[in-house]
This record gives structure tokens, sequence and C-alpha cells, in this order.
């Protein structure tokens, strides 16, 4: 495995967490989210046994930034949006939240915004997508964690008292992320939040390495946006999902050009290396992929397109 720079986790943590961050109100540079996203606000499609269910929590209108991404120029940025069909006035950075219903039952992986980043951001919460999806909060038994960036653990705990959303959940979290943002050391971004609840709580149960976290969700280990990131392999017959989680950025940018590195990628040559690998599995292996950070639907498969890659939506 290769070794990464508590420094460089840190100094990421601070860029993050002045976008993602958890410990207090968060400045999003007078950029708004948008008021409904792009496309349906849920999706539902089959994978053999899989039920696949995709909630769409807000699109960030990021305001341009010259240090977004360190090997690209703006003008490249704007290209790229441009050539995907993407207002290039920003950039769109959808949130999209996915669960699995399983014969076991149902997994919910990440738990979006809770509608606390931005006054419109939020969606599954102020427009209950949860009734809209079929799913009851309070009957989720087990959520699994990619990484702890505050998009996608904010909806595990209410924004003013810090009490569980989903009291009966065991969350699975990556001990190696665990282990970073609960160290006293760490005050960038998310971690005051995370150090002041998280291990209060009896419900979450890390794990170590690429284990089959529940029955039939196996860990991947996909370390460089964060410490301790991880995606999820599971598989019905011959059909395989891979939950990628921030192994990406938006499409238009982390697909075309698989070698940028975005400012949230703490280690960004080991985030592009778990990348390309990835992705150079799911074109050989047909493998269907979903991204947080991908709208909607925000699930599909590769194909390869010269230095990058294509995308080819489901069908729900």
């Amino acid at each position: 495995m290769q070794s990464i720079s508590r420094r460089g986790f840190v100094v990421s943590a601070a860029a993050a967490g002045a976008a993602f961050g958890l410990d207090g109100a968060l400045d999003f540079g007078g950029q708004a989210f948008a008021q409904a996203p792009a496309g349906p606000e849920v999706v539902k499609f089959k994978l053999g046994d899989l039920e696949v269910i995709q909630m769409s929590d807000g699109i960030w209108e990021k305001a341009h930034d010259e240090k977004f991404i360190r090997n690209a120029s703006l003008d490249e940025t704007k290209a790229a949006l441009k050539a995907a069909g993407l207002t290039d006035a920003y950039v769109p950075i959808p949130f999209t939240v996915t669960a699995v219903r399983t014969q076991g039952g149902l997994v919910l992986f990440d738990s979006g915004t809770g509608a606390q980043l931005a006054p419109t951001a939020g969606n599954i919460t102020k427009n209950n997508l949860w009734k809209a999806a079929g799913i009851d909060p309070a009957s989720v038994t087990n959520i699994v964690i990619t990484h702890f960036h505050g998009d996608h653990i904010s909806g595990l705990m209410a924004k003013d008292t810090n009490e569980p959303i989903f009291p009966n959940a065991q969350i699975h979290v990556p001990a190696a992320e665990y282990k970073f943002w609960t160290n006293p050391t760490v005050t960038a971004g998310a971690a005051k939040r995370i150090q002041a609840v998280f291990p209060n709580w009896k419900n979450i149960r890390q794990f170590e390495g690429e284990i089959e976290v529940l029955p039939g969700v196996r860990a991947i280990s996909t370390p460089g946006h964060t410490p301790g990131h991880t995606s999820y392999h599971m598989g019905s017959g011959n059909q395989q999902l891979v939950v990628l989680g921030d192994l990406t950025n938006i499409r238009a940018l982390n697909l075309t050009n698989p070698g940028w590195h975005l400012v949230f990628d703490a280690d960004p040559n080991l985030a592009e290396a778990g990348r390309r690998k990835m992705f150079d599995r799911a074109v050989a292996e047909g493998i269907t992929l979903t991204g947080y950070h991908w709208g909607m639907p925000g699930a599909g498969k590769l194909t390869k397109q010269g230095n990058g890659y294509g995308f080819e939506p489901v069908k729900a």
C-alpha cells in the first residue's frame, strides 16, 4: 500500500472543509444551489436481483476558481463543461445518494447533505424523497460510508442536536477514515463535529481492509480523495455494481480527463491511480458504476474513448 502524507490530508481537509465542513455555518462564496436538480429526483433500476435507488440531493453551482483543478487551466475546465453540454458559467456539482435493495434488505450508501450545507441544499430531506423512493428512514438498518466529507455524512445527524437520523441503523465505516477524522490534532473541515459526535455513538462499526462489509457488499480500498476513502462492490448473477463515492468528481471533468487533479483530492496522484484502475476494470468487466457527483441518473457503464472514458447511463 502506498504511504500517504498526513500533512497532505490535513491541507486537503481544510480545502474540502471550506465547502463541505460540518462545524458551523458554511460559506459557499455567494454561490447558490439550484432550486431543483436537472432530471428526475428519484431513479430506480434493476441489476439482476438488486434494485438500485438513487436520490438527487441538489446541485452546487460552484464558482470558478483557477486553483480548482491543479493541472488544468480555467479555460480548459470551461471547455470540458461546454463539451459535455453543461453551463460554463460555474461548475455544476450534483449530490446523488444511492441505496440498494437486496434479498437481505436495504443498504444505504452515504446519507446526503441533510439540508445542512446551504439554504437550497438537501432535496432529499426538504422534498421527502425518502417517500418517493419507497424508503422509511426509521427502517434503515445498514448504512455504508465511503468517506467523511460533510456532503456524505451530515445527513446522519440532526443539524442542531446531532441526534441520529437513523437510530436503528448500524453505520459501517472504513477504520482508516475514522482514525484520521477522530484524531484530535485534526481540526479542519468536518473533524470537530465528527470528534464530538461519532465516538459517542454505539452504532458505528469500523472495518479494516477489503472485506465483505455486509452479505454481498465488499469494500474496495480507494484512498486518495481522503485517507480511508472506500468504494463498494455488489453483484447479482453476471451483473456487477460498484458504488464509487468520490473516486471521481463530475463526469465532464474526471471521465473525459481522468488525470485531472481536483483540489478536493488529498493525494491527487493516488486518487488518479485508483480512478484509472477502477475505470479500466469497469470497461473490461462491464461493471455498472455509480458516482456521488454524477447527477441523475448517477449510474452507467463506461467505454474507452481516447485518453478518457465515455458514459452510457442506465435505463431506468
